[in-house]
């Protein structure tokens, strides 16, 4: 069931998740749902762990992405083909598949004439470069492209749900920041840590609900002297508050300690006491360590005195052999003989390397300082996000706890948007999808006026009714297309087009135009269903499709579930 395949979405999800535990059980959890499907590819495994990790490893997920964004930009690189190269743009999910869509719409805007045999995709790319290099000489009209977005009720009230733009998993923030810059305001009250609504801007400076920024904290800490009150802002608590004080004073006590010991070893060294105390002293080391390897690499003492100046019967500086069993010469801080000897250089190299190992201690210090801090408040943030309307939020089990545990502004923002239609960046009203808690499955799609019809007349909802042609009602086609969203042949996970590719699993009219009766396609695959010979389609009432190729084998695929 498994094949190499299957590697690199393993590697490229899990691999970064750094709970190991964790990790462990997103891996365990995603080999029991291979073991449970007839067919596997990568790009559904791919997907799946997408979901898992944004949903088991949200805060790490949203730091990724914060990175992500910051890198976005342009990449080119040799093609294979000498000649030709390949632009790569990193960008945000709704943007990327915006772009796209552009594209498409401006490469479908002219017909195409007999002549022109270019592909579709050959007229996107010639469209980008008209567009780019020469935007005012195209004269082509603008274009409006459509992004179906898919969200919880508890990624639009801010959990970590995870949602799909044109059927890509993206985080919940990347939803809310789309939201806000379509309608021109942010989804959540201000108070909730949404994004930025201020303008339509996608990029603004990256935030998350449960993201703490470690390294401004630090600078702020940095700035704060060893010696002040420790600081107890930013939610720490009175336990860590003495925790980091005590910290602070075994450090201060440390540093007292080593430089009380150097101020002694510099006393003996420039005091000339060579006699053997209860601890070594820096002279000694430096002694042993000469008589062992000599003096220091290019720094030999002279073997001719006439070299350095003077007579050599009255040089009050004589070299002296490490390796000769006589007492060492008292340091004098000046060489009359115009030339620094090699013990005034290494005892000045003891000097910084004190200077440079007590540094070295207070930057240790320093550091346990900031990551006490910073753990300190790290976990206070989380223990406060989970105890607000996001956190409630997120734990909910299903919709109805979600709203249930958002507040009277979150409801009220959310109510907002559903009611919302036309204008404002929105070009159909938002749906509410009825979904089964225990499986996922699509069970009706309505809206805000139609819940309310419903409400009233009591007759509770259900999936459209069949229509009564080839065409499917516009109720029925959009129910089948959030149904489905993907092309429903095993394996593919090409998006189901905008517009067509709804197919008769028993032709029209034999079949009816019902939602037990139409599966959505790519364009390759529905071409290939008709024109293939030998392969047999068959759909179940509730979405399943079976499809049996010409050597007998069998693969069945649900509709994905919500």
């Amino acid at each position: 069931m498994l094949h190499p395949g299957h590697l690199w979405p393993l590697l490229e999800h899990l691999a970064p998740v750094a709970d190991d535990a964790l990790r462990a059980a997103l891996e365990d959890e995603l080999l029991a749902w291979v073991a449970g499907r007839a067919v596997s590819t990568p790009a559904q495994l791919g997907a799946k762990a997408r979901r898992l990790v944004l949903a088991r490893d949200a805060r790490a997920a949203a730091d990724r992405l914060v990175r992500a964004v910051r890198r976005r930009g342009i990449e080119v690189r040799p093609d294979r083909v000498a000649g030709m190269s390949v632009v790569t743009a990193l960008l945000s999910t709704p943007e990327a598949r915006a772009l796209l869509a552009a594209l498409g719409a401006y490469a479908d805007a002219p017909p195409a004439d007999d002549g022109d045999g270019r592909s579709r995709g050959q007229r996107m790319a010639d469209c980008l470069l008209d567009l780019v290099l020469r935007p005012g000489e195209s004269g082509r009209a603008p274009v409006q492209v459509t992004l179906t977005v898919v969200a919880p009720v508890g990624a639009l009230l801010g959990g970590d749900a995870a949602c799909e733009i044109d059927g890509q998993v993206v985080p919940a923030e990347v939803v809310r920041a789309l939201l806000a810059a379509l309608t021109g305001h942010g989804l959540l009250p201000a108070d909730a840590a949404a994004p930025d609504a201020t303008g339509t801007d996608l990029h603004p400076e990256p935030d998350t609900d449960r993201h703490t920024d470690t390294e401004t904290d630090a600078e702020t800490d940095a700035e704060t002297d060893a010696e002040t009150e420790p600081h107890t802002g930013g939610g720490v608590d009175r336990g860590a508050t003495a925790d980091l004080a005590a910290q602070l004073g075994w450090q201060a006590r440390e540093q007292q300690e080593l430089e009380r010991w150097w101020a002694e070893c510099e006393r003996r060294v420039l005091s000339g006491e060579h006699e053997p105390g209860p601890d070594p002293v820096p002279e000694e080391e430096l002694l042993r360590w000469l008589t062992e390897h000599g003096p220091p690499p290019g720094e030999e003492p002279a073997e001719d005195l006439d070299d350095l100046g003077g007579d050599p019967s009255q040089d009050p500086c004589p070299v002296v052999d490490p390796c000769a069993e006589q007492p060492l010469p008292p340091r004098t801080d000046s060489a009359p003989c115009g030339v620094e000897g090699w013990w005034a250089r290494a005892d000045r190299a003891v000097d910084d390397a004190s200077a440079a190992l007590l540094a070295a201690q207070q930057a240790i210090g320093h550091a346990r300082r900031l990551v006490t801090t910073a753990d300190h408040a790290d976990t206070t943030d989380e223990t406060t996000w989970q105890h607000g309307p996001a956190g409630r939020v997120s734990a909910a089990r299903d919709a109805l706890t979600a709203l249930h545990a958002a507040t009277d502004d979150h409801r009220a923002a959310l109510a907002a948007l559903l009611q919302r239609t036309a204008g404002g960046g929105l070009a159909d009203r938002p749906r509410l999808a009825l979904t089964d808690a225990l499986t996922g499955a699509l069970l009706a799609l309505t809206d805000l006026p139609a819940l309310r019809r419903a409400d009233r007349a009591g007759t509770g909802l259900h999936r459209p009714p069949a229509t009564d042609g080839y065409r499917p009602a516009a109720a029925l086609d959009r129910y089948v297309r959030a149904r489905d969203r993907r092309c429903r042949f095993p394996g593919c996970r090409h998006r189901v087009p905008p517009g067509g590719e709804l197919d008769h699993t028993r032709p029209w009219p034999d079949g009816e135009t019902s939602a037990a009766n139409l599966a959505g396609f790519c364009t390759r695959h529905h071409r290939g269903k008709h024109q293939a010979p030998g392969w047999h389609h068959d759909l179940a009432p509730d979405g399943t499709l079976t499809v049996t190729a010409p050597t007998g084998l069998t693969a069945t695929t649900e509709p994905p579930p919500y």
